[in-house]
């Protein structure tokens, strides 16, 4: 043991410090549950009009309720609207790259249509020889 005799008022430092990270804490936690907050409202703002009807897994069934018991939500429905409208923004790039494929299909499916489109159309007959003068002439 050491011979050093505490100052006083020495241990009120690490409480401070203690104090301040906890109030660091704390706002941190206060702004991310005012963000979660905020990004809920315009989740639930949204126009929601197309109704899909899917099945899901135990997991996501239980994550789906328990955002509602958390009172985040009002049901399962609002729950899984925010968290596919969420994935769909993460996921921004692989829809890019989607939609830059899906207009190189449609270019090359019209183009295909086109070809096809001239296939159905007969080609026209060529045109008939000219008349002889001979036997069968009345010239």
């Amino acid at each position: 043991m050491s011979d050093e005799k505490k100052e006083p008022g020495n241990d009120k430092k690490p409480r401070r410090v203690l104090s301040e990270f906890a109030e660091t804490v704390e706002g941190f936690a206060a702004r991310t549950v005012e963000s979660v907050r905020k990004t809920i409202d315009q989740a639930l703002t949204t126009t929601r009009n197309t109704v899909l009807s899917i099945r899901v897994g135990d997991e996501a069934n239980r994550k789906l309720t328990m955002l509602v018991d958390a009172g985040l939500f009002k049901s399962r429905s609002e729950s899984a609207a925010f968290l596919i409208n969420e994935g769909i923004k993460r996921q921004e790039e692989l829809f890019a790259k989607i939609a830059a494929k899906m207009t190189e299909i449609d270019k090359i499916r019209g183009e295909l249509q086109g070809i096809i489109g001239q296939a159905d159309t007969p080609p026209e007959p060529p045109p008939a020889p000219p008349r002889r003068k001979g036997k069968d002439s009345a010239n």
